[in-house]
């Protein structure tokens, strides 16, 4: 009556399967150990340097590993830090330096956490909350005229 279709997939394809695929929209980019990059990152959610990159990118959450190198201009909401960054970094909510990570250039951040043994020098400013880009601006009271204003005015 309430019969199940039998699949015939074993458990271990069913893992190897998923570990390979994807979550359902998300744009992740692995930089490798050994593995040296330039240029820029477009469109990605998350990105993982383990080796060298010299890239111009805006990302969700950057991750810098252990072995990885990273210089350029990068805009990030999340920033954890274990290698090494030089260079324009903005993270727009959390830049967190480990205990091994080196930071550094200009650096902007909203909120900050260094480990101890972490180490982070150049200009740094930290930001305010981010500001909606285009608010709705009411008008002011110099600006409203009333009604019996304008017939005085008359």
């Amino acid at each position: 009556m309430f019969d199940k279709k039998k699949d015939n997939t074993s458990s271990e394809e069913k893992i190897v399967s998923d570990v390979f695929r994807p979550a359902k929209g998300s744009a992740k980019v692995i930089i490798g150990n050994g593995v040296s990059l330039t240029g820029e990152i477009k469109k990605a959610d998350e990105v993982q340097i383990d080796g060298e990159a010299d890239v111009t990118m805006k990302t969700d959450n950057l991750t810098i590993g252990n072995t990885g190198k990273c210089k350029g201009n990068i805009e990030t909401h999340n920033a954890d830090i274990w290698g090494s960054f030089d260079g324009d970094l903005k993270a727009s909510g959390t830049l967190t330096i480990q205990e091994a990570g080196v930071v550094t250039g200009s650096i902007e951040y909203q909120k900050m956490q260094i480990k101890l043994g972490g180490d982070i020098s150049g200009d740094i400013k930290k930001s305010d909350k981010i500001q909606p880009i285009k608010t709705e601006k009411k008008e002011s009271d110099d600006n409203k005229v009333s009604l019996q204003g304008s017939i005085k005015n008359d």
